[in-house]
């Protein structure tokens, strides 16, 4: 010991070190079924992925990994779930960027989305994109975006909820072209297609859950907003190639309460890397044309880091606030 206090306590106490109880230690990670946190309802691309992915983490570390849906308010719900939840890393949740945003168009945010999480191993992203009906009469994003400048105020879209990256690049589309339209949230993928096929909405922007139904004839796809077109759907353009500089793909990994030890931390983060690179897994992940965004604990902290910053930018231009 080397500080003053510690010298006097060790003259004080001559014997204090030989009878020192030894550390206990910690069991080993998993010892017992782990609940995964799905801020998103049944049956969404999300949902159907992150099943995948406790699939596989189930066969990895032996334990069940138990998904738990819940929907709403944006993808938030489960991030404040595990404001009450203990640090020992029973209890996970996929952490979509709608979590550091929120907070930041609130004037009465209820967590800090950097000190309030443990962030352990970033998975992947998602394809966007644009789709109307197939009789609506759009057949592309041109067409679509200068009907509704003719029409201000009087176009609507749906996305999966307020300040989920499809709600803010759309708004980021309606300023940076003078766009008046109307922003419908909704609480998933299911929600979201009954409504634009029942014609209560003109247009969903969402992940690729809607895939399906542009295969079968029932959607038009309009647009996608990745980097390159997607497999799928090479006939699709994108963002960027009609005219508008964006790419938008909302990569999201898994985090714990804050609090969890480094030691925890790293074990659980290998059993998810491991289920992240499992074969099944990776079907679904092709399937919905998600890309493997592979980050380690510390590259996964420092990347939240840089996007609330960027976010905040973002959300400070567009005046957005929640409330």
């Amino acid at each position: 010991m080397t500080t003053p206090f510690g010298r006097r306590l060790a003259l004080a106490l001559p014997f204090a070190a030989p009878l020192a109880a030894p550390a206990i230690a910690q069991p080993a990670w998993p010892a017992r079924p782990i609940r995964m946190y799905v801020p998103w309802a049944p049956g969404g691309t999300t949902d159907v992925q992150m099943r995948a992915l406790c699939e596989a983490a189930s066969r990895r570390t032996g334990q069940t990994v138990v998904p738990e849906n819940k929907s709403g308010a944006g993808g938030i719900l489960g991030a404040q779930a595990m404001l009450a939840d203990r640090p020992d890393g029973y209890t996970l949740g996929q952490m979509p960027v709608s979590v550091f945003r929120t907070p930041l168009m609130s004037s009465r945010p209820m967590f800090d989305p950097v000190a309030d999480f443990n962030y352990v191993v970033h998975l992947t992203g998602y394809l966007f994109g644009v789709v109307v009906r197939a009789d609506a009469p759009w057949n592309s994003f041109a067409e679509f975006l200068d009907h509704a400048r003719k029409n201000p105020g009087k176009v609507n879209y749906g996305t999966p909820g307020v300040g989920t990256s499809l709600h803010i690049t759309m708004e980021r589309i309606a300023a940076e072209r003078g766009l008046d339209w109307t922003h419908i949230p909704f609480r998933g993928v299911a929600e979201n297609m009954a409504a634009l096929l029942g014609g209560q909405i003109d247009a969903t922007a969402d992940s690729s859950g809607w895939s399906q139904l542009v295969q079968d004839g029932k959607l038009k796809l309009l647009v996608t907003w990745g980097e390159a077109r997607a497999k799928r759907f090479p006939e699709v353009p994108t963002l960027r190639e009609v005219g508008i500089d964006i790419v938008s793909a909302s990569p999201y990994g898994i985090a714990g309460p804050k609090g969890m030890d480094a030691g925890l931390v790293r074990a659980i983060h290998d059993g998810f890397k491991a289920a992240l690179e499992d074969p099944a897994h990776l079907a679904v992940l092709e399937r919905f044309d998600m890309p493997v965004m592979y980050k380690n604990t510390e590259d996964y902290r420092a990347f939240v880091r840089q996007q609330i910053e960027e976010d905040r930018a973002m959300i400070q231009k567009l005046g957005l606030k929640i409330n």
